[in-house]
């Protein structure tokens, strides 16, 4: 074993995490302010930001450019396990009792299982072919203008607008929430898909006593929004290239690698969210992160996957026991959603969890 290569990829894959947080955090903040000074709708700015997992989308079009298909699909797939065993169990853990969820957190846990029943279906029959893939594609655009026409008849509430409100923004980003008020609803245990945990009046009064700056030029955001992109990109390239050189080095298979070290990197702003959220005992919050994060990866992200058709080594796959985790995840989210959660289930998703990962380290990691 070259342990100097591995030690270097290590740190290199390390560094890739910090990049692409960095990265997804300018892109996301800084579109969503080009979009309210062009005058978008706060609507659809909020769709096309709430839940997106742009930080496992550029590690999945880094992977494939890379030829590492499995890496790809094995990311998408241990996010989604993460996302729910173990972002969505740790809110439960923190919530101080049991966590209520409304009727919109109810529907939104369905739909995901639905996607996810029909991903597993695809995957097991090896169906995740071009035409399939562009299929799921039109899936999340079907989505998105779904949600956006049940918002604007009052169905629901409007998403989020940011993966990574929970962080403190930046100033830039502070400077312009009193001009974009009308994207940011107020957030209640009714707003399930609202992440953003502080008031409006929290916020005004944050952004009063900045000194009253005044607003940036429309360029300064658009020039911070490459940037960020560069940032995604640059660190999706180094995540993957980094990842499968370890992976080589450790013996192990990309989707092994995948499903385990990347997706637990890459969700960890979802398990702070969470731990945030039931803390603050906002259990709709902790099921937004969840459902909308994961109906992303398992359509966008798993589109883009077949559409992409890389070729999948027969020892570099994923097995039964990937999809059955996959499925057996979202229907837990699915059951504690409709029948009450308690810190009891949060214990056990948990436990579920580390079960998975000594099982892909042990049993499954070739």
């Amino acid at each position: 074993m070259d342990w100097d290569s591995l030690f270097f990829n290590t740190a290199a894959f390390i560094a890739g995490v910090f990049v692409l947080d960095y990265g997804a955090d300018k892109f996301i903040d800084h579109t969503v302010i080009v979009g309210e000074r062009l005058g978008i709708s706060p609507t659809l700015i909020a769709l096309l930001t709430a839940g997106a997992e742009y930080e496992e989308l550029a590690v999945v079009v880094a992977a494939i450019l890379q030829r590492r298909t499995p890496l790809a699909l094995g990311n998408v797939m241990g996010s989604t396990i993460s996302n729910i065993l173990g972002a969505f169990s740790l809110g439960l853990l923190c919530h101080p009792g049991g966590a209520p969820f409304d009727s919109s957190a109810k529907i939104y846990s369905a739909l995901l299982f639905f996607v996810t029943t029909l991903f597993v279906i695809l995957a097991y029959f090896q169906q995740l072919n071009r035409v399939t893939g562009g299929l799921l594609i039109a899936l999340f655009a079907l989505y998105i203008v779904s949600i956006g026409y049940a918002i604007y008849r009052g169905i629901s509430e409007p998403p989020q607008l940011s993966d990574s409100e929970s962080d403190d923004e930046s100033t830039d980003v502070g400077d312009e929430q009193t001009l974009g008020q009308s994207a940011r609803p107020s957030v209640s245990e009714a707003s399930p898909l609202l992440r953003d945990t502080s008031t409006p009046h929290e916020i005004i009064n944050a952004s009063v006593n900045k000194d009253e700056k005044l607003p940036r030029p429309l360029y300064h955001h658009v020039l911070q929004l490459i940037i960020g992109l560069l940032a995604l990109s640059l660190s999706g390239y180094i995540l993957a290239r980094s990842a499968g050189t370890i992976a080589d080095s450790l013996h192990l298979s990309g989707t092994v690698f995948g499903l385990t070290v990347i997706s637990f990197a890459t969700t960890l702003p979802e398990k702070l969210i969470a731990i945030f959220s039931g803390f603050r005992g906002q259990g709709g919050i902790i099921v937004a992160t969840t459902a909308g994060s994961n109906i992303f990866l398992l359509t966008l992200c798993v589109g883009i996957v077949a559409v992409a058709g890389g070729p999948l080594d027969r020892s570099d796959t994923f097995v039964l026991f990937d999809l059955v985790t996959v499925w057996v995840s979202s229907l837990s989210l699915l059951a504690i959603v409709f029948l009450g959660s308690h810190r009891v289930a949060g214990l056990v998703l948990l436990a579920a969890y580390v079960i998975f990962l000594v099982m892909e380290f042990t049993v499954y990691r070739h």
